[in-house]
């Protein structure tokens, strides 16, 4: 430190060389991180922020605990950076681990500056974003470290639906730091260099007898494919970041914006005459819902949302003439389109995120029903599918829904249908809106006469016939009010921008209530 008769000069010389030093850190583990095929915390908060915009709090943090040989090391910030900046020029809060210190151990000085962090975005109301690389709890610091987390914990649910929070997993993440994360909006993975687990590979040997690896078990694709908690994964750091740098400019600041419009050059009332021939008019054809999207959105540009975990339902967020909305939409590529757990959940928390953050949804209906099967039963398909009615029940913001071919049962009303409240429904020509295809109706409605008959598959065939033109045929639903309007599916983009117009100022009040008790 300065001498005490040193001069203004020399104490402002000094804070330069100790800020260097803090920015800069130890060389060792530096030349370590980046052998690892990973960046240092200060190379990735530059990734994330605009040039030079990024203002560091407290970065001259230690930590004051004693014991385990902890009283003789005391690095600065502690082993995380917190701070705000800009990304695309909106504010946008951050904290971000720093491996190099204590391998991103949270302690109890770590944690105060995640809590302070937090509670200066909340006040704000400005998206947070972590950047995750720690190996969890201080085993130093005893109780301390997992009080942190609990603060961690209280604050990612209190910001919850108020501001958008963002997790991006750059490195092994365990226990309580995966928690945290998961009670984020949405989850960003690495391959190879970042995991997710609650107990690592040794503990799992130790007491499952299962030896796997640190991919094997938490992985990117593990998590992207097979357990849902990975919304978005990419194969390196510099092109993950600038996916949430992309994923920010589609979200309003907090819960009381509307997020931000970016008009661009495709017209509002342009044709899509390439659906015509996109969509079989045979329902039992399937086709990419994908290319469907693409057609009607701006640029044919969209933002999808766990693209590779229960895929027969498509969740995306994309523009039209320069608004943001959510979309909705069964995928016939993949298992018919059908309904099932997975998909049920997945939807139902894309619907309750849109809905806090006041991003108008789009539902594009082509279902045959939910999967039927021992395991779906089982494992819970009626609390899973009512969550997804729930959220659609619960939501306020603009609702628009259109039925493309196949929309049966209680799948159809689920997927925001004029019964749960969607403020505009339309349907294409070639719809069939019912409680189940002709062919299981029939067998239904008709089983004595077809019983009796002495030809029953013509027998069947004729009723099949008769069923589909007396209940099933593309206006039905319009001229009972299901429908508000048959379109052409070439006006389905005129038609959507037109309506979401409309739609941009309703208001509408749920009833006075500390929270709903959604489903499990």
């Amino acid at each position: 430190m300065p001498e005490s008769n040193a001069t203004m000069h020399d104490r402002v010389s000094e804070l330069h060389r100790l800020r260097e030093g803090v920015r800069e850190g130890d060389a060792r583990a530096t030349q370590a991180q980046h052998a690892k095929g990973k960046r240092t915390v200060r190379e990735r908060l530059d990734l994330l922020f605009d040039e030079g915009s990024f203002t560091e709090v407290e970065p001259l943090r230690r930590h004051r605990a004693t014991g385990f040989g902890l009283e003789d090391r005391k690095p600065y910030t502690d082993g995380v950076v917190t701070g705000w900046g800009t990304v695309h020029g909106r504010t946008v809060f951050a904290f971000a681990h720093d491996f190099r210190i204590f391998g991103g151990a949270l302690g109890e000085a770590h944690a105060q500056k995640i809590h302070k962090i937090m509670d200066m975005a909340l006040a704000a109301g400005a998206p947070l974003v972590s950047l995750n690389d720690g190996a969890g709890a201080r085993i130093q610091e005893g109780v301390s470290a997992l009080a942190g987390y609990g603060g961690i914990f209280e604050r990612n649910t209190r910001a919850s639906g108020v501001i958008p929070q963002i997790s991006v997993m750059l490195g092994p993440c365990a226990g309580g730091a995966a928690y945290s994360p998961a009670l984020t909006d949405f989850v960003f993975m690495v391959r190879e260099t970042s995991q997710m687990f609650i107990t690592g590979p040794d503990v799992v040997q130790a007491v499952t007898g299962e030896q796997v690896s640190q991919n094997g078990l938490g992985g990117a694709d593990v998590h992207a494919e097979t357990s849902g908690v990975c919304h978005f994964a990419y194969d390196d750091e510099e092109s993950c970041l600038e996916e949430v740098r992309y994923l920010l400019t589609l979200l309003p600041q907090n819960n009381r914006e509307a997020p931000p419009a970016a008009r661009g050059d495709d017209p509002a009332d342009r044709r899509c005459d390439t659906l015509l021939d996109l969509v079989p008019v045979d329902g039992s054809r399937p086709y990419d819902m994908r290319e469907v999207i693409e057609e009607i959105v701006d640029d044919g540009d969209h933002m999808e949302v766990h693209q590779r975990w229960a895929v027969s339902v498509i969740c995306t967020l994309a523009r039209l003439d320069g608004q943001v909305v959510g979309i909705v939409a069964n995928q016939p590529q993949s298992f018919a389109g059908v309904l099932d757990i997975h998909s049920s959940e997945k939807a139902a928390r894309f619907v309750q995120f849109c809905d806090a953050f006041n991003i108008p949804l789009v539902t594009l209906v082509d279902v045959p029903g939910f999967l039927p099967g021992v395991d779906q039963e089982h494992g819970g398909i009626i609390r899973h599918g009512a969550k997804l009615l729930y959220a659609y029940c619960n939501a306020t913001v603009p609702r628009i829904s259109i039925v493309l071919r196949k929309a049966y049962g209680g799948a159809y009303i689920v997927m925001d249908s004029r019964s749960i409240g969607t403020d505009l429904a339309f349907a294409w020509p070639t719809n069939e809106i019912a409680v189940m295809g002709a062919e299981g109706a029939a067998n239904v409605v008709f089983r004595r006469q077809i019983a009796a008959s002495d030809h029953p598959d013509d027998t069947r065939r004729q009723l099949v016939k008769e069923y589909t033109a007396e209940l099933m045929h593309p206006y039905y639903a319009a001229e009972r009010g299901l429908v508000d309007d048959v379109i052409d599916p070439a006006d389905t983009r005129r038609v959507l921008v037109r309506s979401l117009a409309m739609l941009r100022d309703k208001h509408a009040e749920l009833p006075v209530r500390k929270h709903g008790n959604q489903p499990a």
